[in-house]
């Protein structure tokens, strides 16, 4: 298995390229994230759980990383890691130490867009008010934490376009 943290801010296109790159190479999968939000609310394909479930399997052990980031908990399940191929799981900054020192050779592809880009993509997905987009936006141009084997993918044209970007960016001799 070589996993591969795909991060960036809100609106960038993360799951949209995960998806693209799953659908476009059977030896590309992605891992499915636990999350403490209904199920119903969209975006991506995720597990939604409340928050004393989450709680208690991340107390068991089920996940091979964790953390908190917009009053969310995310969780990947360490079953999905498990097997061949390249995993790419939808990671935030902050768990990429823990990821990197679980994960040695750990690949992280940060995927961006220009600010008006992010802004009118949270706008059109509609899961967040005003004033929670407004926040994300704020919180776009982050720093990665230093030693980490990163490719960044510009994802501010046709979706065509990003695919061959992030694709480029998981081809072995990157990985």
């Amino acid at each position: 298995m070589r996993p591969v943290a795909v991060v960036g801010p809100s609106g960038a296109g993360k799951d949209t390229l995960m998806a693209a790159a799953c659908a476009a190479d059977p030896r590309i999968r992605a891992a499915r994230r636990v999350i403490t939000r209904p199920s119903e609310a969209g975006g991506e394909d995720f597990d939604g759980v409340t928050e004393a479930v989450f709680a208690a399997r991340a107390e068991a052990g089920d996940f091979a990383l964790h953390w908190r980031a917009h009053g969310l908990g995310y969780g990947i399940p360490a079953t999905e890691l498990a097997g061949g191929g390249i995993v790419l799981f939808n990671a935030s900054r902050a768990v990429l130490g823990a990821a990197a020192a679980q994960f040695p050779g750990l690949r992280v592809v940060l995927v961006t867009a220009p600010p008006e880009v992010l802004a009118a993509r949270l706008a059109g997905r509609g899961r967040e008010s005003g004033a929670d987009q407004a926040a994300r936006l704020a919180r776009a141009g982050f720093a990665l934490p230093d030693g980490l084997d990163v490719a960044v993918v510009q994802n501010d044209a046709s979706p065509e376009v990003g695919l061959a970007r992030f694709m480029a960016a998981l081809q072995p001799e990157r990985v």
